[in-house]
């Protein structure tokens, strides 16, 4: 969780221009990180419940705000950091950015920009495991929004009829983007639908790793045993605006009160000091720290891609000569 939370933390300052601020050169340009960054800032606890149960083999799909699925799943954070920073030693050679980052050494299939695509894919992924008998299992992380879009209905349902081994993880932050959910959700939201489609669900405190990891737990291993698809349903908060640079104004300051007030990472740092384990915690936030503050100087050093790499990494499928 803490890796999760200092590289957001670094990658927010980065694309709001100020790197400085981690020690990096003092000439450092302003917004390093082009391009969109949606930040899983609070939701930390989910990806670490869940990811921390899932072997490398098995598969995972991924959304829009995707960076702490990909860590969680044994992504290296130094090319995660590179790929946002528009590298060539990232993980697309800096021509995806953050939404489109994937590792299939460690079984990430990617990250995805489009609401809801990333679970039909987690189910194909499923299909492909079961009729080449592979002892694996796919998972899908999207989030309380993707639910009112029509892959969520038609994923659940194929993963149903073909009794498939996936696990579809609902990250309930509340909000779509700059809306609130609620008024926009009909019924009682994901675990509640996808019981009606005949998908077990399990609705769990997403703030509370232990929590999540004792569900998931239990699901996956229900899925492994020949269950077929599993829903979990993680109620969290998404500390942060829709993107990096924005403030989130538009909530009301109650809502963020209390939102707050469940951060993951501070609910666990008390319970280790309540067992005596304070000096542990804050060895681990530090080695995290060090991890990250080494992964934004690589990024920082890398270089850029030239010209003719954009012909690289394409595929000519017959219809003309690249040019």
């Amino acid at each position: 969780m803490v890796r999760i939370r200092a590289f957001e933390d670094a990658a927010e300052i980065a694309s709001q221009g100020g790197v400085q601020a981690w020690g990096l050169s003092a000439s450092a340009k302003p917004a390093l990180v082009r391009g969109p960054l949606h930040l899983s800032t609070g939701q930390e606890a989910v990806a670490a419940g869940v990811c921390a149960h899932l072997k490398r083999t098995d598969l995972l799909t991924s959304t829009h705000r995707g960076h702490g699925h990909t860590l969680a799943k044994g992504a290296d954070s130094h090319r995660m950091m590179a790929e946002l920073f528009g590298r060539t030693t990232g993980y697309n050679k800096g021509k995806g950015g953050s939404m489109h980052i994937a590792d299939f050494s460690v079984g990430m299939l990617g990250a995805n920009g489009v609401v809801a695509a990333g679970i039909p894919i987690a189910v194909g992924a499923a299909h492909a495991l079961k009729l080449r008998g592979i002892d694996a299992i796919a998972a899908s992380f999207f989030g309380d929004g993707a639910i009112n879009r029509g892959p969520f209905l038609e994923a659940l349902n194929w993963a149903v009829v073909y009794h498939l081994p996936v696990l579809f993880v609902c990250e309930d932050n509340q909000i779509s983007a700059t809306t609130q959910s609620a008024p926009m959700i009909g019924g009682e939201g994901a675990s509640h639908r996808a019981a009606a489609l005949g998908v077990p669900g399990v609705k769990v405190d997403g703030n509370d790793v232990e929590a999540v990891s004792q569900a998931a737990q239990s699901l996956i291993a229900e899925i492994r045993a020949g269950s077929g698809p599993r829903l979990l349903h993680a109620l969290t908060y998404r500390h942060k605006g829709h993107v990096s640079v924005d403030s989130g104004a538009y909530r009301d300051p109650e809502d963020v009160k209390r939102g707050l007030a469940g951060d993951p990472i501070k609910r666990s740092r008390l319970r280790l000091e309540a067992l005596g384990l304070g000096d542990k915690a804050v060895a681990i936030e530090r080695a995290a720290k060090e991890e990250i503050d080494a992964a934004l100087a690589n990024a920082e050093a890398a270089p850029f891609p030239v010209p003719e790499d954009a012909y690289e990494d394409i595929s000519n499928t017959g219809a003309g000569v690249w040019q």
